[in-house]
């Protein structure tokens, strides 16, 4: 079995990369990052196609905040680099093309002159479904939040046709695919995984002086529930307590964030190197996401791994890894008194907050690894590379 991944951007692109690299199952991946970046999942360079231009626009675009107001530049550099990765893969010889969604439109049309399985790598919820409940946001702030343009919905959709089968992490997304009339049977459902050498307990980090610490990693924006666990926090008001957030700010939150500039105890630390992500996780003592729409959110998996207890939103994918009340809370979006309930319990009573660490510590060295992940995409990959051949 020979397989393509095409991937803009890394996602968990690589990861996936690297464990069907292990089973001898990868034929090439083509990405925008640098070969370089591959050489920790040790992947041979001549696997590797990169297209960079992507990322160095992105960087340049990102840094001019004015410029999303008059070019689509998302639906620009996603059609680019879909259109040249499609001249780059080698239909003949592979069984298996994995294409990221927004990334993979040209690709699939080429593919469909060949034989090969053609498979649509979703992480987040349905694209519509995310338009809808951005969309509710903007009503709900009376601020105009960033939502997909019609032409990257439009592509999606037609993405989401060409593919034989959608492989999505969570029921979460699984659900939004089923709202929106998808059949069950084209939908593949397995969670992402964490790096277990990565991420661990590490001792001696905890704050000297019993500071309670909740951390939220990601980008601080509505799509992230940030506000809302903003409000919960400043509302709870509790002694010797911070919320950290790590990641950058989205400049569509800005005006909400003004209102909460005197509370000295919300802290925005900005975006940190993934190798900095652990030493984070293991100074605090409560991680939080609290999004309104996030496929499955792997920084969850990377808390676990690391001890802390998980409050999560239904709309994470956190459903897929924590047990409620076991190793963490699955709460409903947009939820602000119940969301104080939890982080108050777990508050006031450190014996619970310790052991739902330690549980979901033990979660993740049992469940959450690349390589279980590893094994069951290969499995479902294989069993529908065989199923095709036999027929």
């Amino acid at each position: 079995m020979k397989v393509t991944i095409v991937v803009g951007g890394k996602f968990h692109g690589f990861n996936l990369a690297e464990q069907l690299n292990n089973k001898n199952a990868l034929n090439s991946l083509i990405t925008s990052y640098p070969k370089y970046s591959l050489e920790k999942y040790g992947i041979e360079k001549k696997k590797v196609k990169s297209l960079l231009f992507k990322e160095i626009f992105l960087k340049i675009c990102n840094k001019l905040n004015y410029l999303f107001k008059y070019f689509d530049y998302d639906f620009f550099l996603c059609n680019y680099f879909d259109k040249k990765a499609s001249k780059l893969i080698d239909y003949k010889n592979i069984d298996i093309l994995i294409g990221w969604s927004g990334f993979s439109k040209e690709c699939f049309l080429k593919a469909n002159k060949y034989k090969c399985i053609k498979i649509l790598e979703r992480g987040s919820s349905h694209i519509k479904f995310q338009e809808q409940i951005l969309k509710e946001e903007n009503i709900k702030t009376g601020i105009n939040n960033k939502i997909p343009s019609k032409k990257m919905i439009d592509k999606e959709i037609q993405e989401y046709d060409l593919a034989d089968y959608i492989c999505v992490p969570s029921q979460f997304v699984k659900d939004s695919f089923l709202k929106f009339g998808i059949n069950e049977k084209k939908i593949i459902k397995i969670p992402y995984g964490v790096d277990l050498k990565e991420f661990e307990i590490l001792k001696n980090l905890k704050s000297k002086d019993g500071k309670f610490k909740i951390i939220c990693a990601g980008t601080v924006c509505f799509r992230k529930g940030s506000h809302y666990l903003i409000k919960a926090f400043d509302e709870l008001a509790l002694p010797n307590a911070e919320l950290i957030f790590v990641g950058p700010i989205e400049r569509e939150i800005n005006e909400i964030l003004k209102k909460f500039k005197n509370n000295k105890n919300i802290k925005f630390i900005g975006k940190k190197p993934q190798g900095e992500l652990k030493y984070l996780y293991n100074s605090s003592d409560l991680f939080v996401l609290n999004s309104i729409e996030d496929g499955f959110g792997m920084v969850i998996s990377q808390a676990m791994a690391c001890g802390l207890p998980v409050i999560a939103t239904e709309n994470t994918g956190g459903s897929e890894i924590i047990d409620d009340d076991v190793d963490g809370f699955i709460i409903p979006v947009r939820n602000i008194s119940i969301l104080k309930k939890k982080i108050n319990e777990l508050y006031f009573n450190r014996e619970k907050l310790s052991q739902m660490g330690t549980n979901a510590y033990k979660k993740s060295l049992q469940d959450l690894s690349w390589k279980n992940y590893g094994n069951k995409i290969f499995e479902a990959y294989y069993s529908l590379y065989k199923n095709r051949a036999d027929k």
